[in-house]
């Protein structure tokens, strides 16, 4: 199965909308987020156009197609508004002879061992790093990228992951678990 993995879109209705396009446009069999959906969070600054009610309804439009993670911008209130699950702190898929952890970022989940790969967003910056134990993956931001990143989502497929740019769906890395 194909799967799209994007974070961080923190209440951008303009980047949101990009993002249910590009959906469509991978033909994905899921959207996996991994939090920070509506709100901006105190640090950052506003997203483009900023609208928490605009990207509530693009996301329940796609909510068939949604597994969710909580991000620490993520609160129950927005459970009033969204029509599936935000409240897992993790995900795990295996993947040939690993395990890929989803999560947030901003929590090492404990159910992490060696050889397995933690795919996370909360940094807002496009990474793949062996480390000791793990492979990490981040997926950047669809609405607020730092360190000059650009506007990002995953591919995964496969063993194979790609990293695009939510703008324009142009690939900009590529890389193999």
């Amino acid at each position: 199965m194909k799967y799209m993995i994007a974070s961080d879109i923190h209440g951008s209705k303009y980047y949101c909308d990009l993002l249910a396009k590009r959906f469509y446009e991978e033909g994905a069999g899921k959207l996996i987020l991994l939090g920070d959906l509506l709100y901006h969070g105190a640090r950052n600054p506003l997203p483009r156009d900023y609208s928490t009610l605009g990207c509530a309804e693009i996301l329940n439009g796609l909510k068939e197609h949604i597994l969710c993670i909580k991000g620490n911008c993520d609160s129950q209130v927005d459970t009033l508004v969204l029509e599936f699950p935000v409240e897992a702190d993790f995900a795990l898929l295996p993947v040939e002879n690993r395990t890929v952890v989803f999560a947030h970022g901003h929590l090492l989940p404990a159910v992490l061992k060696k050889n397995d790969v933690l795919v996370n967003g909360h940094f807002h910056v496009p990474a793949f790093e062996e480390r000791e134990n793990y492979t990490y993956v981040n997926c950047g931001s669809v609405s607020i990228p730092k360190d000059g990143s650009l506007h990002s989502y995953l591919v995964l497929e496969g063993k194979e992951l790609t990293w695009k740019n939510v703008e324009n769906g142009e690939v900009f890395r590529r890389e193999t678990l």
